[in-house]
Formats: structure tokens, sequence, C-alpha cells
């Protein structure tokens, strides 16, 4: 009975952002739990390596290559995934990018690609998507958000402006839809051993900054985001809505 909790077997995961890191980790998870997952990214050649990476684990995998940040892509590319591959019973909201500059310099071509990338994507994927769960009475959605939802650091204030919206959509989305019985909540990463935070972590420096910040003592490794990801995807979570869950090793609540 306690498995059926985090069962996911006969339910379906699109997720974006899924061709490394921590979109691919989440993707890995769920379907090591049951779920039939749909890949979803802008590099086809990694996409596709990450697609053949799960199916020779005996995973059930799919691939939609559309555009998160196009509202006309998001829209055709959902309905093809629920008309050919199947109803999407779980969406997780993962693509996101960074850039860093100091803000009196950032460009603002990067500003506008950064809000369309990181929080544009989540409002069209997720609205394109809530669409069929709310006329079947169910769903669950999961956005990523970041310790920058709560804090900030030099260099990177237009990404932590992003994983505030992102936050507060999570709320939002609650807000709307928890009464067509969706649950939508977000998982807010600490710092994890990425691709996208590659420079960091090559930066022995921001390491050992890092690791005396952190409470745990070190550097995230994404495979500790999968039980979150489960959880707020499964049964267990059925009361749990618009609620953000840090997995940091402590840094949000330590100064």
């Amino acid at each position: 009975m306690a498995f059926e909790l985090f069962n996911l077997a006969g339910k379906r995961a699109l997720v974006t952002g899924s061709s490394q890191g921590i979109g691919l980790a989440i993707a890995r998870g769920l379907a090591e739990h049951g779920a039939a997952v749909v890949l979803n990214g802008r590099d086809r050649a990694k996409l596709d390596a990450a697609a053949a990476s799960l199916k020779s684990a005996g995973h059930e995998v799919a691939v939609a290559g559309f555009d998160v940040t196009a509202p006309d892509s998001v829209r055709d590319g959902v309905a093809q995934v629920e008309q050919a591959i199947g109803a999407i019973d779980i969406l997780v909201n993962n693509a996101g990018m960074q850039f860093r500059s100091p803000l009196e310099d950032f460009p603002a071509e990067k500003w506008e690609e950064l809000f369309r990338t990181n929080v544009s994507s989540a409002f069209y994927v997720g609205q394109a998507v809530a669409r069929h769960m709310i006329a079947r009475g169910k769903g669950k959605i999961i956005n990523i958000a970041s310790v920058q939802s709560e804090l900030a650091r030099p260099g990177i204030a237009p990404y932590t402006a992003t994983k505030g919206a992102i936050k507060n959509l999570t709320r939002g989305m609650c807000t709307d839809w928890a009464k067509h019985g969706l649950q939508i909540n977000a998982i807010a990463p600490g710092y994890f051993k990425t691709p996208l935070n590659q420079a960091l972590v090559d930066n022995p420096e921001f390491s050992a900054w890092l690791e005396k910040r952190t409470p745990a003592g070190r550097w995230g490794n994404v495979d500790e985001l999968i039980a979150a990801a489960v959880f707020l995807s499964g049964n267990g979570s059925s009361f749990v809505n618009g609620h953000t869950l840090y997995v940091d090793g402590g840094i949000t609540v330590s100064l």
C-alpha cells in the first residue's frame, strides 16, 4: 500500500528541458518509478541521445521537440503529444537558462531571452497541458524554481527575478486550477552539479565558498532531486498544492 503513494505506473510525464542535467535526471527518476516519459528540448541530437539512454534501460520514452518559448509551437506540440502519444498526466516545467553579467551592463536582449525561457515557457506549456488536465479532472504540474526564488547573488539579478516569478506562478496556477483536481507545486534546487552551473563547479574559489555557505557542506547531485519529483507526481501529494519544496542542503535557512 505504501508503495502506491509513489507508484507512477500507467502515468505519462512530459519533462521540458530534459536532454541533460536536472531535467534528464527527473525524467529518468519518474521512468524508474513506472511512468512513461516524453522528453523535450532544443538540441535534437542531445534529445535523441537522452531518449536512447533511457530506452536502453528499458523505459518507455518518446520525444517532442517543440519550442517551449513559442506559444503556437507549444499549443501544436502539446496537442500532438496528447493525440499521437497519449494523455499527459504529469508536467515538469524544467526548461531554463542562465546568463551572468553585472546588472548595470546586462543586455536587454538577454533579459528578454531569460524571461521567455524561464517564465513564459512555464506559462505556455502549463496552460496548454492544463487545458487537457482540467477536462480530465486531474493532473500534476511541477515547476522548477530555485533557491534564487528567495535569494540573490551579484551578476544574476534577472535570473533571480525569473525564479521569483516561477514561485508565484506556481501559487497562481494552484489558485486557479486546484478546484479542477490539479496539484501544482514547485521544486527549488540549491546548487547542483549541472551543465548550467559548470563554470561555477570549475571555479575553486566559488566551490569553496559554496561548501562553506551550505550547511550540508557540498554541491548537490541531480539524483537527489528525484524523490521530490516522484512525491509531487504521485498519489502521496494529493493535498499538497501551491507549495515550493526547497532541495538545497539548507542554504536558504542559514546565514
